[in-house]
């Protein structure tokens, strides 16, 4: 069983290692997302003439303008879109340590009762916590996976029919995340940890 903790243990290392590139993910996909909302909150006053004073004399100077912020936006949407496509590659990785998991304690020919997953060492984990925070960090994850992508998904559509308040509500329901609670994640890597074997 302690080598088989050790294997958890490692598995979690690295879930920490995607846990750091999902808070620099979430950074990036803030700044992303106010820049495009920032564009967007601009459309309608760029394409209105009266908004250009003195420059309404300039030929083609609107649709110049206006060409620049579509150009800057949609490298700005396409740039969201690899963020959240890497959203969920961390999502899938957490899919996999799951799967790899359920493998471990059930593998070969040696079937692990109920008492046995949930039997404790000391201090060290049992197999039953670490399966459990693993299927609990891979559904927080993708659920906040899944709402990022909605979201975004309504940016898109919102970006060809401009609303604020629209689009404010989206910015408040992206920037309220991350939904998921750094104290709870760091109670199940508490709990894993609680003595180090390695």
């Amino acid at each position: 069983m302690e080598g088989i903790l050790k294997k958890y243990q490692q598995k979690f290392r690295k879930v920490r290692e995607e846990m750091d590139r999902w808070e620099d993910l979430q950074s990036r996909l803030m700044s992303q997302f106010s820049n495009a909302s920032s564009i967007i909150g601009r459309l309608q006053m760029i394409g209105d003439k009266k908004n250009y004073g003195s420059l309404k004399g300039v030929n083609g100077v609107e649709d110049a303008v206006l060409q620049k912020q579509m150009e800057s936006l949609e490298t700005i949407l396409l740039s969201i879109k690899k963020t959240v496509e890497d959203f969920h590659s961390i999502v899938l990785s957490l899919e996999k340590m799951v799967r790899d998991s359920k493998q471990l304690v059930q593998g070969g020919s040696h079937q692990r009762s109920t008492k046995q997953l949930q039997q404790r060492v000391g201090l060290k984990p049992s197999l039953s916590d670490c399966l459990d925070g693993l299927a609990i960090l891979l559904e927080m994850h993708n659920s906040e996976y899944l709402l990022k992508s909605s979201v975004v998904s309504a940016l898109l559509n919102i970006a060809l029919k401009p609303s604020s308040k629209d689009l404010g509500a989206l910015r408040q329901l992206l920037f309220d995340q991350p939904n998921i609670p750094r104290d709870e994640v760091q109670f199940i890597y508490d709990i894993i940890f609680a003595e180090d074997i390695c």
